[in-house]
């Protein structure tokens, strides 16, 4: 049992709540666990949860029914999220919530120009944490065991020339407190998962950890070693299934890709995969790390080498840095299907540096205009837009919910919000006009970034109605369209729409009418404890929505775009005399430069009958002269031309 003291307890009503539990039978000892104060008990004591809840200073009271209790999902049901890195100039790196964060770098730090190299090619790719031993316990007394602490100095070099926090593995006590203040996160490894006072002593540091499971530890051994981390201080604790030994000989572990959707329904902690140790085969390391993610792991760790075949340690099972870039962009391309999105960070800006048309580095942060850094959609909350949202800047971002499509316009524009998020393409229906047009309307808005959302649809009602009790349907025109053949096999419910999916959800929880239902996401029927009839009744599973991070101008200049990586993407809108070939005119330029479209669509110009406005996407070469030649070339032949942003594709 788990007793959280309320923030304002005071010792004597703390003291108060021990003799209390102590005169029931119970042990108690005092803990920490993030920033809550906290009384664990053991013993075979028996108390009235009810009367031990009502004592001042108690805010809430845990029983759980597993041995880890820190650890445990009965104690905490909101799922943990870990940063890594954090400072006064960083948000640091977050592993868990609604996106996969992946970690990478070769098994051992060699030398300052092996870990240099390899910390620049993984994070071109899109690592973002970096990952090396210098400090390597190997079974063979004769096998490298690292360049010891010159080799941490090393890593964290590399980690600060290229923006990653480091994890590297720390294996007794006594190097843990020398290695503390170079350390961004500390790696348990598998041979020393049960090493209690090496636990111990790094949980008392309260620092992130990276647990990895023994190749003999059964899930609950597992769970038990984090929390000792748990009880010891540390309420950043990260579980890693590295793979267990069993009778197969094949691979160099059996990764046990059960364990991940059990230890998620166990703990709330973040549970992570190495592929690279569980099989321990380069080429079968990739496959693996796609089953990781989509049984639901909250990221991955690699090894990474970029001369594998000349590795001091654990080369057969150590990326070629192609090989890891693939596997990137796989990752990114699954994400979605799963519900997530690949995590990428703010790479250091070059000095005085200039990117694409003028722009600065990127920064991928929400900052530096706006009220406190907002960022607006449209809804409330659980509506898709907030997923999306929370996708793109982290479950943490402040929000700002505005009613309307043109409210988000309008509070980027007057500075109430830093960013927007409009969506503006859906996989079934096609585009959402509106949005577009919005952009000829708002020329200070400009576009900074894009995502794509998966949609899954559930109907949704009243905790205590049945299918039958269903006479009213309440969602957007969008949700409606998504889900038609659903609808048509209830041709006698009445559908009413709603400005989006999350407001028709409020309008059922807050009426508490039998025979209404919506057309929502499962996240807006939690919110509103509200019960989903059924899920997944879009018409199509591959249905997608693609939103669109909306910024203002800075200075009439384009925004930088979002992410880690250089812009590869722009949207524009023209249009053209009338005049035979005057369209093909303005596409053969972009084709002589071989910029790729990947989608062009007419819409009316309003107030002029029978005349269109044509929007374009389009690749960014490698050469952002050819682009910025292609542009200056276009507006000689294009009329009403509009530069919309540039910014990184999301798969």
């Amino acid at each position: 049992m788990i007793v959280v003291l309320s923030r304002n307890a005071t010792s004597k009503e703390k003291e108060l709540v021990k003799q209390y539990l102590a005169g029931r039978g119970f042990t108690v000892r005092d803990q920490r666990f993030g920033d809550d104060d906290i009384l664990g008990t053991s013993g075979r004591g028996t108390v009235d949860i009810q009367e031990l809840t009502i004592l001042p200073g108690v805010e809430r009271v845990a029983a759980t029914s597993k041995p880890y209790e820190l650890a445990s999902r009965e104690t905490r049901s909101e799922d943990t999220m870990v940063t890594v890195g954090a400072s006064s100039s960083s948000p640091g790196v977050t592993i868990g919530g609604s996106r996969i964060t992946v970690i990478a770098g070769p098994c051992a730090v060699e030398g300052r120009s092996q870990i240099m190299e390899t910390a620049a090619m993984v994070r071109e790719s899109g690592a973002v944490l970096l990952r090396g031993g210098a400090y390597k316990p190997q079974t063979s007394p004769y096998a490298f065991q690292g360049l010891g602490f010159k080799g941490l100095e090393y890593m964290k070099e590399a980690g600060e020339a290229c923006g990653m926090p480091i994890v590297t593995e720390v294996v007794s006590p006594e190097l843990a407190v020398r290695m503390k203040d170079l350390v961004d996160m500390f790696q348990i490894g598998a041979r020393n998962m049960q090493n209690f006072e090496l636990l111990k002593k790094v949980g008392s540091f309260g620092m992130p950890v990276l647990l990895k499971r023994g190749p003999s530890a059964t899930i609950e051994e597992w769970l038990l070693s984090a929390e000792y981390l748990l009880a010891s201080g540390s309420g950043n604790v990260v579980l890693c299934e590295r793979g267990i030994r069993t009778f197969e000989t094949y691979t160099r572990n059996t990764l046990d890709i059960s364990a991940i959707p059990v230890v998620k329904g166990l703990s709330h902690l973040p549970v992570i995969v190495d592929p690279s140790h569980a099989v321990g085969i380069r080429d079968k390391v990739s496959p693996a790390a796609l089953a990781a993610i989509a049984a639901g792991a909250d990221g991955l760790t690699l090894e990474v080498h970029p001369r594998p075949d000349e590795a001091l340690s654990d080369g057969p099972q150590s990326l070629f840095p192609e090989q890891f870039e693939r596997l990137m962009r796989d990752v990114e391309a699954l994400a979605p299907v799963v519900g997530k999105e690949l995590l990428r960070t703010p790479r250091p800006a070059p000095a005085g540096g200039a990117g694409l048309s003028g722009q600065k580095g990127v920064t991928g942060q929400a900052s530096g205009s706006g009220e406190g850094g907002k960022i607006a959609f449209s809804g409330e909350s659980g509506a898709y837009a907030e997923q999306a949202l929370m996708r793109a800047f982290g479950e943490e971002a402040p929000r700002l919910p505005v009613p309307f499509f043109r409210s988000i316009f309008d509070a980027v524009l007057d500075g109430s919000a830093a960013y927007g998020v409009v969506p503006v393409e859906n996989s079934l229906t096609g585009t959402v006009h509106e949005n577009y047009d919005l952009f000829l309307r708002y020329p200070d808005i400009a576009i900074a970034g894009e995502l794509k959302l998966r949609i899954v649809h559930c109907l949704i009602a009243n905790p205590k109605a049945e299918m039958g009790d269903i006479k009213i349907v309440r969602s957007h025109p969008q949700g409606f369209a998504q889900c038609k053949d659903f609808l048509d096999k209830h041709p006698e419910w009445r559908l009413e729409a709603c400005n989006d999916t999350a407001t028709a959800a409020a309008s059922i929880a807050r009426e508490g009418a039998l025979d209404a239902a919506a057309i929502g996401s499962e996240a807006a029927a939690s919110l509103r404890a509200l019960k989903v009839l059924k899920a997944g009744i879009e018409t199509n599973p591959l249905n997608y929505t693609r939103f669109l991070v909306v910024s203002r101008r800075q200075g009439g200049a384009i925004p930088p775009g979002l992410g880690s990586e250089k812009a590869n993407k722009a949207s524009l809108v023209f249009s053209v005399s009338d005049e035979p070939g005057s369209l093909f005119a303005c596409l053969k330029i972009l084709s002589d430069r071989g910029l790729n479209l990947s989608k062009l669509e007419s819409r009316p110009i309003q107030g002029k009958p029978w005349e269109y406005l044509f929007y374009v996407d389009l690749s960014i070469p490698e050469d952002p002269g050819v682009f910025d030649a292609a542009l200056a070339e276009l507006k000689t032949k294009a009329r009403d031309f509009h530069f919309l942003g540039t910014y990184r594709a999301s798969l």
